[in-house]
């Protein structure tokens, strides 16, 4: 039995309650939305969705489904709503496209994990995980990864193969 495994599982488990321990850096997400899929973005400069209403609001649902998704993760405030915005259609399906997760797959991002004695850095890009703790540089997963697939679940891709 592996007990070093074991317990990881069990921190993962853990940390995944905890989501206000992880700080999104940057992230890349396809979205489906309900007349055409959109790429999003999020990083130091704000987020871009390539959504008509976004081009025209600089807001969309797409944008308030993520930030209602993903709120103790991302340090940052909401989006205010916009002049000329349609409001009420919009948090309406911003709500229902963050009940429907199955609408987004996240592409790439970039987190960091604020542990008790080191905060840790890690990401997911082309189906891959990388972090920079001990544990995943000896087994590929550590407890950081398994985390974020629990919390994530189905808007992550399949795990790519590890490639030694």
């Amino acid at each position: 039995m592996d007990y070093g495994m074991i317990g990881k599982i069990d921190k993962a488990r853990r940390y995944a309650e905890e989501p206000h321990r992880i700080t999104f850096n940057a992230l890349a997400v396809e979205f489906r939305g309900d007349n055409n899929h959109y790429q999003m973005s999020m990083n130091g400069d704000g987020w871009h969705c390539s959504c008509p209403g976004f081009r025209s609001h600089r807001i969309c649902p797409h944008v308030m489904a993520l930030e209602k998704l993903l709120r103790p993760m991302l340090k940052r405030n909401p989006l205010p709503y916009a002049p000329g915005q349609n409001v009420v259609s919009d948090v309406e399906k911003a709500k229902r496209y963050a009940e429907e997760r199955d609408r987004i797959r996240f592409k790439s991002f970039d987190v960091t994990f604020h542990g008790n004695n080191n905060d840790h850095h890690f990401g997911h890009e082309d189906a891959r995980w990388r972090c920079d703790c001990d544990f995943f540089n000896s087994r590929h997963v550590c407890s950081h990864t398994m985390a974020m697939e629990r919390i994530l679940g189905v808007m992550l891709p399949a795990r790519a193969p590890v490639t030694e």
